[in-house]
């Protein structure tokens, strides 16, 4: 073997991501094409596109014996200086995040979807893991993520007049006065 082929081939292995061990990861990476597997502090993540948001849920509970989904949120990356993405993920400005369990397996898994800021919709878990109806709701009411398919797409904490989600980067901060219980001075 020559060095130029032994070249390659160390570049292939290293360009080559690794196959999931965890076996929630593995079933999701098999089922989406496309999806991208990750490891993150020692917890197995795949990245799905939006569109398989709804069903890697299905899948996982109608097949992996997953129990739970714990949460469902939104993390906002428009001011992020420096940002990590996994090779084979396109960076967008929100991801929708899911965080699985199965009792029955012994282990979680999280599932990621890169959401653009200029199409917030992604598909609701609340028909697979109803327990996600107010973490969707909650995601609505502070990022503008709206999940298709929610039952009660409706705020959940901040007033129906409110204009805009406080929890977006681009949000004006401090923009309505408030008034603290014993300010000697109210605004």
């Amino acid at each position: 073997m020559t060095d130029e082929v032994r070249e390659q081939d160390h570049e292939q292995s290293r360009d080559a991501p690794e196959p999931p061990v965890n076996p929630l990861a593995a079933a999701i990476c098999a089922k989406f094409e496309g999806s991208v597997f990750y490891e993150s502090h020692g917890q197995p993540v795949v990245y799905v596109d939006k569109a398989d948001f709804g069903a890697a849920g299905a899948l996982l509970r109608d097949e992996e014996q997953v129990t739970m989904c714990l949460d469902v949120t939104v993390v906002d990356h428009m001011a992020d200086m420096v940002r990590h993405c996994p090779p084979g993920v396109t960076a967008e400005r929100f991801e929708v995040v899911a965080n699985y369990l199965s009792h029955a397996r012994n282990t979680r898994v999280r599932v990621i979807s890169e959401v653009a800021a200029d199409d917030t919709t992604v598909p609701s878990l609340t028909g697979v893991f109803p327990g996600t109806n107010f973490g969707g709701r909650e995601a609505y009411d502070l990022f503008g993520i709206v999940f298709e398919g929610h039952p009660d797409l409706t705020r959940i904490l901040m007033p129906d007049e409110w204009n805009g989600f406080p929890l977006r980067k681009d949000d004006a901060p401090a923009r309505v006065p408030v008034t603290f219980k014993g300010d000697p001075t109210p605004r």
